[in-house]
């Protein structure tokens, strides 16, 4: 099983970022592989830059192809301001009428500081997914509240072992045929 990882975070010591990692981890001993997909490199969506008979820029065109070698994708992003993060969301538009989601199984997380676990973004994600007729995974699907009270501050590390369970479940779904 080939998994790839996209956070909607570009912050380092994001936490959004420290659950990505452990559920790469995760996912990693139980015999996946994982790759990170890269969005912060990606141009503003423009379709102008990607028409008919144009080569899109090398970022889009690496984004893709990752995706489409890809079993499953594995989305792990914050929420900002009751939304999608520009970023992610600029990932996703570069995405949309290319394909490669068609038919990926898609796994989304995310997580906030807030206790309702950036559940607006969450919604979001999983719909603009749905309509890229990706497969949400459901069991693969999460959200995590109060983030911050979860991890270690200093390395970022997972401490609350019911949100490792949680992680572990949700990559086992996705990981399974």
């Amino acid at each position: 099983m080939r998994i790839l990882t996209l956070s909607g975070s570009l912050r380092a010591r994001s936490t959004n970022a420290s659950l990505l990692r452990a559920a790469a981890a995760l996912a990693a001993a139980a015999g996946a592989t994982v790759t990170s997909g890269d969005i912060g490199a990606l141009p503003h969506f423009n379709p102008d830059l990607d028409g008919a008979g144009a080569e899109p820029p090398a970022p889009v065109g690496a984004l893709r192809r990752a995706v489409s070698e890809a079993d499953a994708v594995l989305i792990v992003s914050p929420e900002y301001a009751h939304g999608v993060p520009g970023v992610l969301k600029n990932a996703l538009d570069w995405l949309v009428s290319s394909g490669e989601f068609i038919d990926r199984r898609v796994g989304v997380i995310t997580g906030s500081p807030s206790p309702t676990g950036g559940d607006y973004a969450h919604a979001q994600l999983r719909e603009t997914v749905r309509m890229m007729t990706g497969t949400v995974v459901d069991e693969a699907c999460l959200t995590v509240g109060t983030i911050g009270g979860k991890l270690d501050r200093q390395t970022g590390e997972i401490t609350d072992t019911g949100l490792t369970s949680q992680l572990a479940d949700a990559v086992q779904a996705l990981t399974a045929r």
